[in-house]
């Protein structure tokens, strides 16, 4: 399935561009809204991380608090990641959740950019951001 990535503790997590969640809330148990306003109301269970495109979170711990949320639902619900474009934000959130997944923080970018985009982790930013984020975690 496009933008489904296994991570390496056997967890799925999908990532995804919002126009084309649309077509997927349905079957995911959480969606992980990462952009400056709140969603609009959905049938599904959501988080909603106060992110602005091509930046960082604005609040660290807040972000990884609610991915390891997403990272321990994995194991058994399907979550999907969403931000504008499916690319930056999203594929920043995969990183440090893979992070939690098994994937050494060293490697994430490099990581989600071989199992989920190519162009995943738009900025210069966002890449340290992952690496020193999931090395205090312990990746």
């Amino acid at each position: 399935m496009p933008g489904v990535i296994e991570l390496p503790d056997g967890r799925t997590v999908r990532g995804s561009s919002r126009r084309a969640a649309r077509n997927l809330m349905g079957d995911a148990d959480l969606v992980v809204y990462l952009q400056v306003r709140a969603p609009r109301k959905t049938a599904t269970d959501f988080e909603w991380i106060r992110w602005p495109d091509f930046r960082l979170p604005r609040s660290t711990t807040e972000v990884v608090s609610r991915l390891r949320e997403a990272h321990r639902r994995a194991a058994t619900e399907r979550v999907l990641v969403v931000c504008s474009g499916g690319t930056g934000r999203t594929g920043t959130a995969l990183a440090l959740i893979a992070v939690l997944g098994g994937v050494e923080a060293a490697n994430a970018v490099e990581w989600i950019r071989e199992n989920y985009r190519p162009r995943a982790v738009e900025t210069r930013r966002q890449r340290e951001w992952i690496t020193d984020i999931g090395t205090q975690l312990g990746g």
